[in-house]
C-alpha cells in the first residue's frame, strides 16, 4: 500500500493515522469507504440515551466500515462510531476501489458474501428493534452529561478479576508475572461478563501507569501481559472498594492541578535523605516560581483538596521573610499518591469518551 507517509488522496484511499481518542467515524454519518486496521486497537459503539452502547473491540488484521458497502436499505450511513483506543493506522479503501474489486469476483463467490452481509443486516435491524424498547438513541450534540465509560463497580470487577487470574494463572517472567491475554478473556467475557472495551481501556491505563507491561507471544502477537506488583492491583482494587462506601464528603477527589503539585513534592521528598518520617517540611517556592512562568497557574491555594485528607499541612515563609516550605504527610503521602494517580487517569478517561462523538 506503499509508504506509511501515504496520503488520502481523491480515491478516498490510502494510510491513516489515528491519535488516542480520535474519531475514525460517528454512527448515522454517510460512508463511502472501509478500512482495514494495520495497527492498535479501535472502539465500535453506538449513542444509546445519556451514554454508549458499546459495540466491539477491533484490533489489526481486521477490517472496519464495511457493513455500509452492503446497506442499501440504510443509505449508505454508519451503523456506529469508532474511534481509536491508542495510537492506530488504517488502511482507507474506498468504496468505488472496492467495487471494482467485487465486480472481478466469481458470480457465486459474490452471492455468498451478498447473502452473509444481508443475513448480518437483519440481526443487527432486529437488536435495534430489541434496543429500542427500552432507550433511544440520541443524535444531537454527542455530548452525554453524566456519562461514564468505567464506572467504579466496573473499575472493581476488572481490577478484582486481573488480581484473581494473575492469583491463580500467573507464570514467572524475566520482568514479574505474566498472564496471556485469551487466559483473561476466559475469565472477563465469559465468566464475569466484562465488556471487551472496557477491559482494553482498563488495560491501556494499566500501561500508562505502569501497572502492567505487554510482551509478544510465541506467535508474535501482543498478548503477554506482566506485572512487577500484584500488590499494586490488588492496592487499587482495595482503594476504589473502600471509596465505594463512603460518603461524598469522604471520598477522596484531587483535582489534576493538585496532583502535578504532589507529584513534585513526592519527587523532592525521594532526593532528600531521611524523610521517611510522619511529617517532611518541603521547600516550594521554586515550583510556585516555574509554574509562574511557564503560564499553568498552579498555586498553594490548590493544595486544598490534598489538605482536607491530611496530605499537607501549612505553607510556612522563612525566618526572613522569604522562601516558601510546606508541611507533607510523608508517609500519607507515599500511601495515597498512586492512588490519586489511578483514579484521575480513570477519570480523564471517561471525561475523553464522555465528549466523543
Amino acid at each position: 500500500m506503499g509508504t506509511a507517509a501515504a496520503k488520502k488522496g481523491d480515491s478516498g484511499s490510502g494510510l491513516r493515522k489515528l491519535k488516542q481518542g480520535e474519531i475514525l467515524f460517528n454512527d448515522g454519518e454517510k460512508a463511502n469507504s472501509l478500512f482495514i486496521i494495520q495497527k492498535g486497537q479501535l472502539r465500535l459503539f453506538k449513542p444509546k440515551g445519556k451514554g454508549f452502547i458499546e459495540i466491539a473491540v477491533l484490533r489489526a488484521g481486521e477490517v472496519i466500515g464495511e457493513m455500509a458497502y452492503f446497506d442499501d436499505d440504510g443509505g449508505g450511513k454508519r451503523s456506529c462510531s469508532a474511534s481509536a483506543m491508542v495510537g492506530s493506522e488504517v488502511i482507507e479503501i474506498s468504496f468505488t476501489a472496492f467495487a471494482k474489486t467485487m465486480s472481478g469476483l466469481n458470480p457465486w463467490f459474490k452471492t455468498i458474501i451478498n447473502t452473509l452481509a444481508n443475513r448480518l443486516r437483519a440481526t443487527n435491524s432486529r437488536v435495534k428493534e430489541l434496543e429500542s424498547n427500552s432507550a433511544t438513541v440520541s443524535y444531537g450534540s454527542g455530548k452525554h452529561q453524566g456519562y461514564e465509560f468505567l464506572k467504579a463497580n466496573e473499575v472493581i470487577k476488572i481490577l478484582g478479576t486481573l488480581f484473581l487470574v494473575y492469583k491463580a494463572h500467573g507464570e514467572e517472567h524475566e520482568s514479574g508475572i505474566a498472564i496471556h491475554r485469551k487466559t483473561l478473556d476466559l475469565y472477563s467475557k465469559e465468566i464475569y461478563g466484562v465488556i471487551e472495551s472496557k477491559m482494553d481501556e482498563m488495560l491501556i491505563i494499566c500501561q500508562d501507569m505502569g501497572v502492567i507491561k505487554t510482551f509478544d507471544d510465541k506467535d508474535g502477537l501482543p498478548k503477554v501481559l506482566v506485572t512487577q506488583s500484584l500488590d499494586r492491583i490488588r492496592g487499587i482494587f482495595i482503594f476504589y472498594n473502600t471509596e465505594k462506601h463512603l460518603t461524598e464528603d469522604k471520598k477522596l477527589k484531587i483535582s489534576s492541578k493538585c496532583q502535578t503539585f504532589l507529584e513534585n513534592i513526592w519527587k523532592r521528598l525521594q532526593s532528600t535523605p531521611n524523610t521517611d518520617s510522619a511529617m517532611s517540611l518541603v521547600q516550594v517556592d521554586d515550583f510556585l516560581e516555574h509554574w509562574k512562568q511557564s503560564g499553568e497557574h498552579i498555586g498553594v491555594e490548590h493544595l486544598d483538596d490534598a489538605r482536607q485528607h491530611g496530605i499537607v499541612g501549612e505553607a510556612i515563609v522563612g525566618a526572613d521573610g522569604t522562601g516558601l516550605s510546606l508541611e507533607v504527610n510523608y508517609l500519607k503521602l507515599k500511601k495515597l499518591l498512586p492512588h490519586i494517580q489511578f483514579m484521575n487517569r480513570v477519570l480523564k478517561s471517561n471525561q475523553d469518551k464522555s465528549a466523543m462523538a
